[in-house]
């Protein structure tokens, strides 16, 4: 887990430095679970802690080309990798966590939930860099 969500979001992030154009976007995957006290995920949370640092020191690397660096951390998401990862007691967890929230009527993120902040980040969002938006629905803050 740790090669997969550190080293490699670690040059990938590296090799998009080399090849953007300068006012270049780059946008990382991180997980809301980084403003979450939860049970189940130290390992995976750990590693994604990793990658918002990683994109942080990027935003202040890349800057002076005019590159923001920013990263999105969704809730947990109703995709089928969810359900084939997760224990029935964790998945439970996360519905009803999320239930709390008004704002998250079926418990879950749904990639239409989060498309238009991406859009924007990557688009009109310019100025914004070296920050990690949690797009959840109220699951969880930081």
């Amino acid at each position: 887990m740790f090669a997969v969500n550190t080293r490699v979001a670690f040059q990938f992030i590296r090799e998009a430095g080399r090849h953007l154009n300068d006012n270049g976007k780059l946008l990382t995957l991180v997980t809301s679970l980084l403003g979450a006290y939860t049970p189940f995920y130290a390992t995976y949370a750990g590693a994604k802690a990793a990658v918002e640092h990683f994109t942080r020191a990027a935003s202040k690397e890349f800057g002076a080309r005019g590159i923001s660096v920013n990263a999105i951390g969704p809730g947990p998401m109703d995709t089928p990798f969810f359900y084939g990862q997760e224990a029935p007691e964790a998945v439970a967890y996360h519905k009803t966590a999320a239930a709390l929230s008004a704002f998250s009527p079926s418990g879950l993120t749904e990639i239409e939930d989060i498309a238009p902040y991406i859009r924007f980040i990557v688009s009109e969002g310019w100025w914004m860099t070296g920050q990690t938006i949690l797009l959840n629905g109220g699951y969880t803050t930081k």
